[in-house]
């Protein structure tokens, strides 16, 4: 099953998405948005550059956990991944990213 992006509305009324695997696991969670369109603007972020390897920024967390970013060209971050125990589970993050980013469904839980 192919992955898909829920938009969804936070309780303060912002708006943000996240992108998931087809197994239904968040595989990348955007920052908050004050509005719809800039919301469904990050999704569409996502579906053009996730596919670039450059667009990837390796993070190590304080605790020592791994995680990565989604970079749009002009560098700004789309999208954070969840934290990984290693470096093989960050890169299986990243290809599923790769795999599911550019799909087009998206489920609407913002009514």
């Amino acid at each position: 099953m192919a992955g898909w992006y829920e938009l969804s509305k936070s309780k303060d009324e912002q708006f943000r998405f996240v992108l998931k695997a087809g197994n239904a696991e968040i595989i990348l969670t955007s920052e908050l948005y004050t509005t719809r369109a800039a919301a469904e603007n990050g999704i569409a972020s996502v579906q053009k550059n996730s596919s670039a390897d450059e667009r990837y920024e390796l993070k190590d967390a304080s605790n020592g956990t791994l995680y990565f970013n989604l970079k749009a060209a002009n560098h700004q971050v789309i999208g954070t991944s969840q934290m990984y125990g290693s470096d093989a589970a960050r890169a299986t993050g990243i290809a599923s990213v790769k795999t599911n980013g550019p799909t087009q469904t998206i489920k609407d839980l913002t009514a």
